[in-house]
Parts: structure tokens; sequence; C-alpha cells
């Protein structure tokens, strides 16, 4: 049930743009007066109903709460933006593990990561490939495990015993599932070089030497 312009004429208020008040909107109390005079203006012959009032009540309501979960939701987004912030800041230097099917070899380093089993396996193996070239540079065999994490690790030698160059290289993992050569999920092992806060509706995220830009939501260990 639409207000009455009684109502409003009653309360000092005008319908015309002209003369409009600046606010907008009305807080409870404006509502609950201009209800409360809505009641003292009605036809005596067609009073409003039980239902016509407690509909317009339950609306205020609906609208008025929906409004403050808004605001909690906004409040609740920027603390958790401020907590990865600084727990993103404190990252730089270290290094996190992320689901990779890449990894970068440094000069004289290695690439280390790990591999999630689903269940018992009689044989894992992983191989390296150049990620230009594609050719496959190292096949390491990791041999049995059982479900969970299992750790890797490549010291930049190829099969031929011969220091490969620095640069990323892709990792196809592999285990024989009850018969069955099964593809296996990777995680690497990767520095963070900087951290690089959003704005809007973009997250946190961090830079990592060699693989780009990740969000910071996908970083699934600190090392």
């Amino acid at each position: 049930m639409a207000i009455g312009l009684d109502a409003i004429s009653a309360l000092g208020l005008s319908s015309t743009e002209t003369s409009a008040p600046k606010k907008q909107s009305l807080g409870q109390e404006e509502f609950l007066k201009l209800m409360t005079t809505q009641l003292t203006h009605q036809d005596p012959t067609k009073p409003m109903e039980n239902g016509d009032f407690l509909a317009q009540m339950a609306q205020f309501g609906t609208v008025s709460g929906i409004q403050d979960l808004q605001n909690l939701f906004k409040s609740f987004a920027s603390s958790i933006s401020s907590d990865q912030a600084l727990q993103a800041s404190s990252l730089v230097g270290r290094y996190v593990s992320i689901p990779s099917r890449e990894g970068v070899l440094p000069a004289g380093g290695e690439i280390k990561g790990q591999l999630d089993l689903p269940g018992n396996v009689s044989r894992v193996t992983l191989k390296i490939v150049d990620a230009q070239s594609g050719e496959t540079v190292r096949t390491l065999d990791l041999g049995s495990h059982s479900s969970g994490a299992v750790p890797f690790a490549w010291d930049g030698y190829n099969d031929n015993n011969v220091l490969a160059h620095p640069g990323v290289y892709r990792l196809e993992a592999a285990a024989d599932v009850n018969g069955v050569n099964t593809a296996l999920a990777t995680e690497v092992f990767s520095k963070v070089e900087s951290v690089v806060l959003g704005n809007g509706q973009q997250g946190v995220s961090v830079n990592l030497e060699g693989l780009g830009t990740i969000g910071f939501n996908e970083i699934t260990q600190i090392l």
C-alpha cells in the first residue's frame, strides 16, 4: 500500500522535485512517524488493514537489513584485504608452494616441489621438459609411494649428466594407479620477489621469480 499524499503533506514534505529535501532516504524513526501520520489521516470508511500495515513494516525491515548486511560485508572484505596485504608483504624473499606445471631452474640451483598422490602407487615418474623446445631433458624415477605428498628435486643435470641451461621447464608427473598410467598435479617451490596490493575487486597478488604473478590465495604453503 502506497503512502498517501495527505500523510506526506502532514509531515511538511513536498512531492515536487523543486522542494524535495536533500535527504534521499528515510531512517527508521522517520518511517515510523510517516506511518503514524498515514494512519491518522486515513479514510475512516476504508481503514488500512493489518496485512497492509505489516507488509509495509516488513518491506522497510528487509531493505534496512540488506543495507546493514552490505555494509557489514564491505567492512569484512576490507579487513580481509588488509590482513592479506600484511601477510603477503612478509613473504618477500621467502619460498612458497604453488600449484604449477612449470618450474624455474636458476643458475647453479635446482627445481623443487611435491606431488599429491590420491592412493598407493607402485611407481611415480617425473619428466623434466624444456618449455621452449619440448625436449625431455631428464626423467626422474621416484619409486613407489603411499598416498599423500611426495617431494621431488631436480639438480639441473640432464640424462647425459650435463648441466642444463637455466630457464623455465615443464613438469610432467605420472603414476601407475591400479595398472593405469595416471597424470598427477604438481606443486613447485618458488621465491617471492614482490607483492602487489589490489584495488577494487582485485585482491593481493605476489610476483614469483621467473613464474610471473599469482593471487595470494593460490599459495598452498609458506616454506
